[in-house]
């Protein structure tokens, strides 16, 4: 059974889907992972993030501005965000990450 769950969380977790709404695309992007339980229940939502860039591209501070449900996808979607690089200049940025059985 945990195989099975597993093989179907990174499946769900493929199906994250981004829109960039501010800041430009990363240079280096990690997925989030799609919650095991989330999966299990069928459940989707989203979660929306605003975050601030470093002078050296790395991602430095992540808020979240939305997220349905609750907090079901949060920590998968902050996680991802935090590891997140772009080009040295940017400063700010702002993203919607979509999570889709």
């Amino acid at each position: 059974p945990h195989r099975r769950l597993r093989k179907m969380a990174l499946f769900a977790g493929a199906r994250v889907l981004s829109r960039p709404l501010l800041a430009g695309n990363p240079t280096q992007r990690v997925d989030p992972v799609y919650p095991a339980e989330a999966a299990r229940s069928g459940t989707t939502g989203y979660v929306e993030l605003e975050y601030s860039i470093a002078p050296d591209g790395k991602v430095a501070d992540v808020s979240v501005v939305d997220a349905k449900p609750g907090r079901v996808f949060v920590a998968a979607a902050v996680k991802a965000v935090k590891q997140w690089e772009f080009a040295p200049g940017e400063s700010r940025g702002k993203v919607k990450l979509e999570f889709k059985l």
